[in-house]
């Protein structure tokens, strides 16, 4: 996400941050690229005019002039003013209230309203340590019943059964007293999308939220549309009371424009983003965190979040009590890590996460993806654990043997075992804890923060 109006920023600021000051000329210069960025990202204009303006004001004013650095401190304005622009805070669920906290959401289809629905369950369980509830309202699509049917058992979720010739507020009703009976902590009611807006579907879904009263009413937006997601929103919201919005499908979305635009032409604040077709690609959004991402500064502190859930505490204790003891990383450990890296979002979050990776010529960022991941994954499942603990006596008929297995070539394994190599060389450096001892090492160390 933000691909394009990260490298056009970055450059920009990069320029300026060379100059020994700022004068008028140069910050009108820099504030004209700035302006172009945020068009071709698709952020609406009456956004882009008054971040401009705001920039422009500070950045001509005494903190900058005063400024040793004061291309520094412009790129610090910018960061301030991007994260006033999408929020100050983070905005998390409130599920402040008495059992059962009832949340709605809303949305058109194909935006992906279902399957966050789930997300969302699952986030709840394992972050807020609650028991949920879903019920689906959606009674025009029977397909979308049993789809998140199947969902809740898949996040380990309680479902509410309902069926077509139902009435969505008594559905939407009766799931919240089902809840209030078995003493679960959420319900989490999924309305009827549309391929529109239309008369029909706000009234119906008013009439849901008046019967029961959510705690947060969401709605969820595919970020892809751009403006028309900023204006879909905008007109939900006119209907409804929204609490926040839920965009979706951010990971396939290189400009971003919603993102920066809803909160100011919505009025609603982002409460997660979508981040891939995976049921844990949901993310809270944190908008000083995704501010630094946009200025290539990184987001260490969600690298961290995330190692911490990814890991196996127990695998990492063991291959911290294998370096101390002086035993090899072997491939096994290098599966372990790539599968890791798998969990916490693939090669691409981790890129746009760490800091200085916005330096990195694109041809090289893209010459390692998830599909190579998952090949390096395949060619160490084709080999026996006596060739995993000791790479060594891999050579010519196990390579081919290997290679066959995997589906791979045998350049492929000596490339795996070439990175092998390094990687295990790179262990032997850290001494123990792997990447997540590395992330751990750059906590502290937040982008963003200072001038």
């Amino acid at each position: 996400m933000f691909d394009n109006l990260s490298q056009r920023l970055q450059v920009t600021l990069k320029r300026l941050r060379g100059e020994g000051r700022l004068t008028e000329e140069n910050t009108a210069a820099a504030l004209r690229e700035v302006r172009m960025a945020l068009l071709e990202a698709d952020v609406a204009l009456p956004v882009v005019k008054e971040f401009i303006e705001h920039v422009r004001t500070r950045a001509l004013g005494q903190e900058v002039l005063a400024s040793l650095t004061p291309g520094q401190a412009l790129v610090k304005i910018v960061y301030d003013e991007l994260v006033a622009l999408m929020g100050q805070a983070d905005e998390g669920l409130n599920l402040a209230a008495r059992p059962p906290a009832v949340v709605l959401v809303a949305g058109l289809q194909g935006a992906g309203k279902t399957t966050t629905v789930a997300k969302l369950a699952r986030f709840i369980k394992e972050r807020h340590g609650k028991s949920v509830l879903l019920a689906s309202a959606d009674v025009y699509r029977p397909a979308a019943i049993e789809q998140l049917h199947k969902l809740a058992d898949q996040v380990g979720a309680e479902f509410f059964p309902s069926s077509p010739d139902q009435n969505p507020v008594d559905i939407a009703r009766d799931a919240v007293d089902e809840a209030r009976k078995r003493q679960l902590d959420v319900v989490i009611v999924d309305s009827a999308g549309r391929l529109h807006i239309d008369e029909e579907m706000m009234r119906e879904i008013q009439a849901v939220h008046a019967a029961i009263d959510p705690i947060e009413t969401l709605f969820v937006v595919d970020s892809m549309t751009g403006q028309d997601a900023v204006n879909t929103a905008k007109a939900f919201n006119e209907a409804l009371p929204l609490t926040g919005v839920i965009l979706t499908k951010a990971d396939g979305d290189a400009r971003g424009g919603a993102a920066l635009s809803v909160r100011r032409i919505a009025g609603r604040p982002i409460k997660f983003l979508g981040v891939g077709e995976r049921i844990d690609a949901l993310e809270a959004f944190h908008p000083e965190r995704v501010a630094s991402r946009i200025l290539g500064m990184g987001d260490v502190l969600s690298l961290v979040e995330e190692a911490g859930r990814a890991a196996d505490e127990g695998k990492a204790r063991e291959l911290a009590a294998k370096l101390r003891k002086g035993k090899g990383f072997d491939l096994d450990d290098f599966r372990d890590q790539m599968q890791q890296m798998e969990r916490m979002g693939g090669v691409a979050s981790l890129i746009e996460k760490m800091p200085g990776m916005g330096d990195i010529p694109e041809h090289a960022r893209t010459q390692v993806n998830d599909r190579q991941v998952k090949r390096l994954i395949a060619i160490v499942n084709s080999m026996t654990p006596q060739e995993r603990r000791n790479p060594d006596i891999v050579r010519g008929a196990r390579k081919r043997r290997i290679a066959t297995g995997s589906g791979t070539q045998v350049q492929d394994v000596n490339r795996l075992l070439k990175q092998f190599d390094e990687m295990q060389r790179m262990m032997k450096r850290m001494g123990k804890g792997g990447l997540q001892r590395m992330l751990s090492e750059l906590k502290g160390r937040v982008p963003g923060r200072t001038a």
